[in-house]
């Protein structure tokens, strides 16, 4: 099916499916969160279209940036989402605020590559909250925007906190995280 963006895989039907929903190949979906933004195509052109369609979005540039996702006392699920730029790369940042059930709101923050899984096998992230004699910190592999927010919460392959944590790192409402951005050997 995407013979015509580089996939050269020839695979008997019945694993044809399979294939094509995690193929590199594939067009890339808009990855901002929470967005209903039907938007698809190819992972060079996904940065132009964040910048024309998502102008809100700032990008921050270098290894080590802060995070800040304001207001975060704001009812209902909400998301905040930033750009970094290091290393010739895009990451884009996501906290994700969520009711899990009445009254219990859990945050959800993690860095995703614009770019392919393999290059995002390339780089490791650390978020870390800092407060009064505290500190929270996560350190993983960025995943691909063709993986997605949703998938990495599902599995749990973020930096997890409910809203009591929250409010002993936030300050008048505000979060802010350090995020670096560093490349790993291979």
């Amino acid at each position: 099916m995407y013979a015509s963006t580089g996939c050269s895989i020839t695979l008997h039907h019945t694993e044809k499916q399979d294939h094509e929903d995690t193929c590199e190949y594939r067009p890339y979906a808009c990855p901002c969160p929470g967005a209903s933004c039907k938007w698809q195509g190819a992972l060079e052109a996904v940065m132009s279209h964040l910048m024309h369609a998502h102008k809100s979005i700032t990008t921050l540039q270098g290894e080590d940036i802060v995070f800040l996702a304001t207001d975060i006392n704001l009812p209902g699920a909400v998301d905040w989402v930033m750009m970094q730029s290091c290393f010739d790369h895009h990451f884009m940042l996501v906290l994700e605020k969520q009711e899990k059930y009445e009254g219990h709101q859990q945050f959800f923050a993690v860095v995703l590559l614009i770019g392919t899984r393999k290059q995002a096998e390339n780089f490791a992230y650390r978020l870390e909250l800092n407060g009064s004699r505290r500190r929270l910190t996560w350190e993983a592999t960025p995943r691909s925007i063709h993986d997605g927010v949703a998938a990495a919460i599902i599995n749990s392959d973020c930096l997890v906190f409910d809203t009591a944590i929250a409010h002993l790192f936030a300050d008048n409402g505000n979060l802010g995280i350090n995020v670096t951005i560093s490349t790993c050997c291979s």
